[in-house]
């Protein structure tokens, strides 16, 4: 196994720039509604809100007494987190939330299967996280069992950090804007996630290998909603002993080619992956690349089956190109660096910077999201570029906020509301006429799922703002299509209900006057805040 042991990405860039030709750029040729041409989306892995924001904006030293976190601003607004709530204490749950310190920053993987997330939210009193539960007649537990040296025992679901971890997250939350209330789309782990961000719907699965649906597509069915990981058909290094699937359908990739917009998915990993692999904080190696956190393999539409890279810099994020849109982390690098960035772009980190617990952690996915916030941040354009930092499940970590359901399902997977249940708990009444829950046409799509962290880092961004309007995963989307001037996907796709992330932004407030909440664009001084990868301290802060 090649083993590239925690290789900086601005190093892996650089090198990497070597092996391609730059061929003279050429532009979209298209205008966007906003000020912003270039959108980064960095979709990281399970987390919940509270597991990151439980207490925000307030930390607690660490055990060794370093304080990281040199907030709060005074003017920081309220969120809704577990502290505010009132829930640190006294917690419905049968153990109380507790602080995870900084020396332990890699915990076992939660539970985070569809209908077992369901069951943890017990209808939205949201008390079956911790302890052993009777289900259907047999004792459940949702939380992993954290051992080992120092482990955080059997309920570990309860656990969260703060500010003195996860130190560039507050910083930036405090210097941009930031949603509490942004939801996945459906209950259930990283494949139905990222399938939401790109197309807004998990269903039209198809499982093409003949492997079982059973945990994978709802009703163990061959297809339909898919609600587990199988693995995308198109990927070399998809495993032939899991279920591989094929989505039908429109994805925003489609609608993006269709307009000659360019746009790129990056992923750690891609080129070797079958091998490139890195050690996380814990000392255990771990492959870049995953299948089941792949984009666009699952549609057949852009195919790159092989992985092959871009036949130069200048093609990355256009039509036409060997690569289809598909390519390493380290072309996203390239492709900055030679002002070539796609107008949409889409990452994931290697495999031990995505802040999945068991393999990954909070602070080897700061070493990552700095590195990139920071390039970014550092090129000409900047100035018109939005990052988002969004998460493709929850993990099963406790969060208190009960999600809206709007979107009804009753497969056998469903636990929410009952056996084979998941219903809105809330009635809507019209004319003094109490009306029916409504439920999509497509099943095994119970949602919204938990919450979790969405930031906004751009110098268009509202400044220390909090938005609290209801968002999910398919919110990126409608931004996508409203930026750009593009048709909804269709065919079921939740970004024609999806809550916008309009008010995130400031695109009035070019002058830092307006409403006062801009960042101030049209002085010359653009809004920046550089980070140390390693602590997430402030370097340098416009």
């Amino acid at each position: 196994m090649h083993h590239c042991f925690r290789k900086t990405l601005s190093l892996a860039a650089a090198v990497g720039l070597t092996l391609l030709p730059v061929i003279p750029a050429f532009a979209d040729g298209t205008s966007t509604t906003t000020p912003i041409k270039h959108l980064v989306v960095i979709f990281q892995e399970n987390i919940s809100f509270d597991h990151y924001f439980g207490t925000y904006p307030h930390a607690k030293p660490n055990n060794d007494g370093s304080v990281y976190f040199k907030g709060p601003k005074d003017d920081t607004p309220h969120a809704n987190t577990l502290e505010a709530a009132g829930l640190l204490t006294n917690n419905p749950n049968v153990v109380n939330p507790f602080r995870i310190d900084r020396s332990h920053p890699v915990t076992c993987d939660q539970d985070h299967v569809y209908g077992d997330e369901q069951f943890a939210a017990d209808g939205g009193l949201m008390d079956r996280f911790a302890g052993t539960w009777l289900r259907n007649g047999s004792p459940f537990t949702f939380s992993c069992n954290d051992t080992g040296t120092g482990g955080l025992g059997p309920n570990s679901v309860m656990g969260y950090y703060d500010g003195n971890t996860v130190t560039a997250l507050w910083n930036y939350a405090q210097k941009f804007a930031m949603n509490d209330n942004s939801h996945s789309t459906v209950f259930g782990p990283s494949t139905p996630g990222l399938l939401n961000l790109l197309a807004g719907n998990t269903n039209s699965a198809s499982i093409t290998n003949g492997k079982s649906g059973m945990g994978n597509i709802a009703n163990a069915a061959a297809s339909g909603s898919v609600i587990g990981d199988p693995d995308p058909k198109d990927d070399m290094c998809s495993n032939p002993a899991r279920a591989q699937i094929t989505m039908s359908g429109r994805s925003i990739g489609d609608v993006l080619s269709d307009a000659g917009i360019s746009f790129g998915s990056f992923m750690g990993g891609f080129i070797d992956c079958h091998t490139a692999a890195h050690v996380n904080v814990a000392g255990s190696t771990v492959l870049d690349y995953i299948p089941h956190h792949a984009f666009f393999p699952y549609w057949a539409t852009n195919p790159n089956p092989n992985h092959l890279p871009p036949t130069s810099i200048s093609m990355i994020g256009k039509n036409g190109d060997q690569a289809n849109h598909q390519y390493d982390m380290a072309n996203f690098f390239q492709a900055l660096n030679a002002h070539n960035l796609p107008s949409v772009s889409i990452l994931k980190a290697p495999a031990y910077q995505d802040g999945h617990a068991g393999y990954s952690d909070p602070l080897d996915e700061q070493q990552f999201l700095v590195t990139v916030i920071n390039a970014v941040q550092q090129s000409p354009e900047w100035k018109d570029t939005a990052i988002i930092v969004l998460y493709d499940d929850s993990d099963g970590w406790y969060d208190h906020q009960m999600p809206p359901i709007v979107m009804q399902s009753n497969v056998n997977e469903d636990s929410l509301t009952g056996l084979h249940s998941c219903t809105s708990m809330s009635q809507q009444v019209i004319g003094g006429v109490i009306q029916p829950p409504k439920a999509f046409d497509q099943n095994g799509r119970c949602g919204y799922g938990p919450r979790q962290p969405f930031l906004i880092i751009s110098p268009w961004a509202k400044k220390n703002y909090i938005d609290h309007s209801i968002t999910d995963q398919s919110s990126v989307i409608r931004f996508i299509e409203d930026n750009w001037g593009l048709p909804r996907i269709g065919n079921g796709s939740h970004d024609a209900i999806a809550g916008t992330i309009d008010g995130m932004f400031d695109f009035d407030d070019n002058a830092g006057t307006g409403n006062g909440k801009g960042n101030g664009n049209a002085e010359g001084n653009l809004p920046k805040l550089i980070l140390d990868p390693t602590f997430g301290t402030v370097v340098t802060e416009n």
